[in-house]
C-alpha cells in the first residue's frame, strides 16, 4: 500500500488551536485612568455601604451622627503607579509586588486625604453630641478646626491612620494580586468576569478585616498618639475592644471592596476603549 496516494485532510485546522501559548505582555493601565475609574467606583460605594459604617462609627464611639465619609479616589492611581513601575517583561506583577504597591498607596492615601477627614469626622461626632455644638455643618466644622487649630488639627492620630491604611491596602492587593495571578495563570490579559472579581474582591476584604481592626480601632478613639490609646484601651476596656464593631465592619468591608473592584475594573474597559494612552 506505500505506492497509494496520500490520504489529504480536507478539514483545515486553524493554527490558532494548535497549542496554547500566552497572549504576550500584560496590558497596563495608565494612573490618570485609575485615579478617574477609582473615582466613580468610590462614588458608587459611598451611597451603598454608608449604613453599615454608619453603624461601625456608633459601635466604636457609642455616639451618634451622620457626617460624609471618604472612599480612596487616588488609591488605584498610585498603585497603578507604582505597579506599572515594579512588572517584569511580560507585564506580571507577583503577589509580594503587589503587597509593596498596595502599602504605597494606602500610606499616600491616608497622609493626603483620609487622616485629615478621619479627624474632623470624629470632632464633628463629637460636637454634634455635645449638649451645646459650636458646628452648624459638616463643611463649617472644618472651616472652625483650621481657622482654630490650624491644618494641625486634621492631623490627629496621623500615625494610626498611616498604619491603618497601609496595612488595609497591602492586605487587599496581596490577595487581589495572588488571586488574579492564580486565575489567570500563563494568560496576563484573560479576562476576568466581574462576578469573580467581586469574590476575590469580597475575600480580599475580609482578610484586611481580620488583619487590621484593632488599628481601625485606634484611629477611631483618638488620643493623644497611638501608643496612649492603645494603653487605656487596653488598660480600661481590654483586649475585646480592639475587635469592637468588627462584625458590621466586616459585612461592610467584603461588599464595600467587592463592588469598588468590580465598578473600578469595568470603568476601566471602558476607559480603554475612548482613552488611548498606549
Amino acid at each position: 500500500m506505500s505506492g497509494g496516494p496520500a490520504f489529504v485532510n480536507p478539514f483545515h485546522r486553524p493554527q490558532c488551536l494548535a497549542a496554547a501559548a500566552p497572549s504576550g505582555k500584560a496590558k497596563l493601565t495608565h494612573p490618570g485612568k485609575a485615579i478617574m475609574a477609582g473615582g466613580i467606583a468610590g462614588g458608587i460605594e459611598i451611597c451603598i455601604t454608608f449604613p453599615t459604617e454608619y453603624v461601625k462609627t456608633q459601635l466604636q464611639l457609642d455616639e451618634k451622627a451622620n457626617p460624609p465619609k471618604y472612599r480612596g479616589i487616588g488609591m488605584f492611581g498610585v498603585f497603578e503607579f507604582l505597579s506599572n513601575k515594579m512588572r517584569d517583561e511580560s507585564g506580571k506583577l507577583n503577589s509580594t509586588q503587589g503587597l509593596l504597591c498596595g502599602l504605597g498607596a494606602g500610606v499616600a492615601e491616608a497622609v493626603v486625604v483620609v487622616c485629615p477627614m478621619e479627624t474632623v469626622k470624629v470632632k464633628f461626632i463629637h460636637d454634634q453630641t455635645s449638649a451645646n455644638p459650636k458646628y452648624k455643618g459638616f463643611f463649617h466644622g472644618v472651616r472652625e478646626i483650621i481657622r482654630t487649630e490650624g491644618l494641625k488639627g486634621t492631623y490627629q492620630g496621623l500615625t494610626a491612620t498611616v498604619l491603618k491604611q497601609g496595612s488595609n491596602q497591602a492586605i487587599r492587593f496581596y490577595v487581589m494580586t495572588s488571586m488574579r495571578n492564580w486565575y489567570k495563570g500563563d494568560d496576563p490579559n484573560k479576562a476576568i468576569n466581574p462576578l469573580i472579581t467581586g469574590t476575590f474582591g469580597a475575600i480580599a476584604g475580609a482578610a484586611s478585616v481580620f488583619g487590621n481592626t484593632p488599628l481601625d480601632g485606634l484611629e477611631a478613639h483618638k488620643y493623644k498618639s497611638t501608643l496612649d490609646c492603645a494603653v487605656k484601651i487596653m488598660k480600661h476596656e481590654g483586649p475585646r475592644a480592639f475587635y469592637k464593631g468588627t462584625v458590621p465592619r466586616l459585612g461592610r468591608v467584603c461588599m464595600d471592596v467587592a463592588i469598588v473592584f468590580i465598578i473600578y475594573e469595568e470603568v476601566v474597559k471602558v476607559l480603554n476603549k475612548v482613552w488611548i494612552t498606549d
